[in-house]
């Protein structure tokens, strides 16, 4: 035997309105839970379902000395009813009326925007203008490790470095001129120590010159 089904809270809402329209009473809500269960409402549901009766003003509550009562008269959901038209049919116009104001500013925003062979000629060159932006923009982008400031900088950096290079130069020929006269019995081991100190600062000078004529290429240098 399948188990029987519960009532649904807008069946439980019925039921429970059905007792007020048939006594047109002024009831507690202890003698409410007391009669819902006739009704097929659990007392422990039928608070949570008059509170919910109340919000929707279709019953009435009021208290009287320290006692709360509850009533409700077929009138009451009669005016809810009207209340309750009243309010869609507001809603209704309100809707009509925006949909009007919608409708014209649509037709409004149409006028100049036909179809035509100018207009498609007119979106044919802001796509093509688009994407010419597109293409100078990514272009600029990659100019972006080239600022102007760091190959300043670097331009500086070689500058300092290139006078220091000449002034350790000068440095070691005098030194060689200072080793020959001082020691002239090392002539072999001076002249090969020369030799190798040469070779060093050549290759130092020549990435030196290298760096600065990349610079000048690009036209940072004078």
């Amino acid at each position: 035997m399948s188990k029987k089904r519960g009532l649904s809270l807008e069946e439980k809402r019925e039921q429970m309105l059905q007792i007020f329209y048939e006594s047109q009473g002024f009831f507690l809500l202890k003698e409410l839970e007391k009669m819902g269960p006739k009704k097929g409402v659990i007392s422990q549901s039928v608070k949570d379902v008059i509170q919910s009766l109340v919000d929707d003003d279709l019953v009435l509550k009021d208290k009287i000395g320290t006692s709360v009562y509850f009533w409700s008269l077929p009138s009451c959901a009669g005016n809810q009813l009207r209340n309750t038209y009243k309010k869609l049919e507001s809603d209704l116009t309100s809707s009509k009326k925006r949909y009007a104001e919608l409708a014209e500013q649509r037709d409004s925003l149409k006028r100049g925007r036909e179809d035509s062979d100018e207009r498609e000629a007119a979106l044919e060159e802001l796509k093509a203008t688009e994407l010419e932006h597109k293409r100078l923009k990514d272009e600029l982008a990659s100019y972006a490790d080239n600022d102007p400031a760091a190959l300043e900088a670097m331009k500086l950096a070689i500058e300092v470095a290139h006078s220091a290079a000449n002034r350790w130069t000068d440095n070691i020929f005098t030194l060689q001129q200072w080793c020959s006269t001082t020691f002239p019995q090392a002539k072999e081991q001076l002249e090969h120590l020369y030799k190798e100190v040469n070779v060093i600062f050549y290759s130092l000078h020549l990435v030196l010159y290298v760096i600065k004529f990349d610079l000048m290429f690009l036209g940072f240098l004078v």
